[in-house]
């Protein structure tokens, strides 16, 4: 955290005073308005918001969502706060383009980690020790557990694997036999190559003793996923949270294991088929955000591109807040074989029917193949490959609308498979495109 004077120590306990006072409600209009016509007056300093008139609610109501193409192909235009005046400095990984530079203030990360620490403070205890394992020093949510870490004084240490030079497994390995940690914050890939280092090491059951709670990222993190996490670790798996780059973290998960949206922080819409509405139980839609404290790029209405489903029952957690699962973006899926197929709908498949430790999605740039590989677990019975083979199709055609042009078992995969951001980016890094000779 970076408070080194009276106002950001201020400001801190500000927002933490403004969190705990709305913990048990969902903020209405008298709160929400103000905050709005904030983020309004900053975003009319950019050059993509410069045209915007004076703030009201009706102008705010009947303003058309930012695309977030918009954003990634103009993202400095949309800047009100130079590069010079960061206090960090972030890019996506540009999944569907070219990075995005995000630069933040320290209002920024001072609100998001209150915010964060918050609605994780029922999932970590007072005496945990946290491991942070990520792909890379370069995913900026590693800094935010840290942040979150430093406020709820917990012991921590951060890991990137991945990232040549910094921290290797052998490193990880020494470091977590001292620390024994008993929480783990987890990039999914990284878990997953993790888990096969420990199972070929035979150090799975000692390693994993200490662990009462995974808290995996990110919305690739999939239920089937937890479920398979949760048999080969002994321990509690949360959807720890969800966000981007760009807006910042968005939802978190209860002691429930539910996505919580951080109402506080941010003012939430869905687009249905009949227009933007509030997050009310039941609905789906995807989710528009406007986050209310970005002081380095504000954004108004920002169409996230994420579906979500809004939960129709309240938590049994008792926050009143909305909880929602994110179903991924439209614009991650592939076309393949005329499905369009995605990380979440084949991790549903895979991690649900093998114990599979990776996979990898071969086709072609027209999408007319369709080839899954899996990787063996580290104990594997190949005897199984032919019925899991069979039942990995059924389960494709049903839930997927997909026949795959072959199904094959490999005992080790590339290890971008798992590494995730270090290399491009979790969501895209399952799938090869084959080049098809002429």
């Amino acid at each position: 955290m970076l408070i080194h004077d009276q106002q950001r120590l201020e400001l801190l306990e500000y927002a933490c005073q403004e969190l705990a006072d709305h913990r048990d409600c969902v903020p209405g209009e008298p709160f929400y308005d103000p905050r709005r016509r904030s983020v309004w007056d900053r975003a009319r300093t950019t050059r993509a918001y410069g045209t915007l008139g004076e703030y009201s609610a009706a102008a705010f109501f009947t303003l058309a969502p930012t695309l977030k193409s918009t954003l990634k192909e103009q993202p400095l235009e949309f800047l009100a706060a130079g590069l010079a005046d960061a206090s960090k400095y972030y890019e996506t990984s540009g999944t569907t383009g070219a990075p995005t530079p995000t630069p933040r203030l320290a209002q920024d990360m001072i609100w998001n980690s209150a915010a964060v620490c918050e609605a994780w403070r029922p999932l970590l205890a007072d005496d945990d020790r946290v491991a942070i394992l990520m792909p890379s020093d370069l995913v900026p949510v590693g800094d935010l557990i840290v942040s979150v870490c430093e406020l709820l004084e917990l012991p921590h240490v951060r890991a990137y694997p991945f990232a040549t030079g910094i921290s290797d497994w052998d490193r990880i390995l020494e470091v977590w036999q001292t620390l024994r940690p008993t929480a783990v914050v987890v990039a999914p890939g990284a878990v997953i190559q993790f888990t096969r280092l420990l199972k070929r090491r035979g150090v799975l059951d000692d390693v994993a003793s200490t662990i009462d709670r995974l808290l995996p990222l990110g919305e690739v993190n999939t239920p089937a996923l937890r479920r398979r996490l949760r048999q080969w670790w002994g321990a509690d798996v949360y959807d720890a949270s969800y966000g981007s780059t760009e807006t910042g973290t968005l939802a978190a998960s209860c002691g429930c294991g539910n996505q919580h949206l951080l109402t506080t922080t941010n003012y939430c819409e869905l687009f249905t088929s009949e227009g933007l509405t509030t997050p009310t139980a039941g609905a789906a839609g995807t989710l528009v955000v406007t986050p209310l404290h970005q002081q380095a790029r504000p954004l108004l209405r920002l169409d996230t591109g994420d579906h979500v489903t809004v939960s129709a029952t309240s938590c049994p957690c008792g926050r009143p807040t909305p909880t929602i699962t994110v179903q991924g973006r439209a614009q991650d899926a592939m076309l393949v074989h005329g499905a369009p197929l995605t990380t979440r709908a084949v991790e549903e498949v895979v991690y649900a029917l093998a114990g599979t430790t990776g996979y990898l999605i071969e086709t072609d740039s027209d999408g007319t193949l369709a080839g899954l590989i899996l990787e063996r677990d580290v104990v594997w019975e190949r005897e199984q490959e032919p019925a899991l083979i069979d039942a990995i199709q059924e389960r494709s055609r049903e839930t997927i609308g997909l026949a795959w042009d072959r199904i094959d078992f490999v005992n080790a995969l590339p290890p971008q498979t798992k590494s995730g951001a270090a290399q491009k980016n979790w969501k895209r890094s399952n799938f090869r495109i084959l080049e098809t000779s002429a």
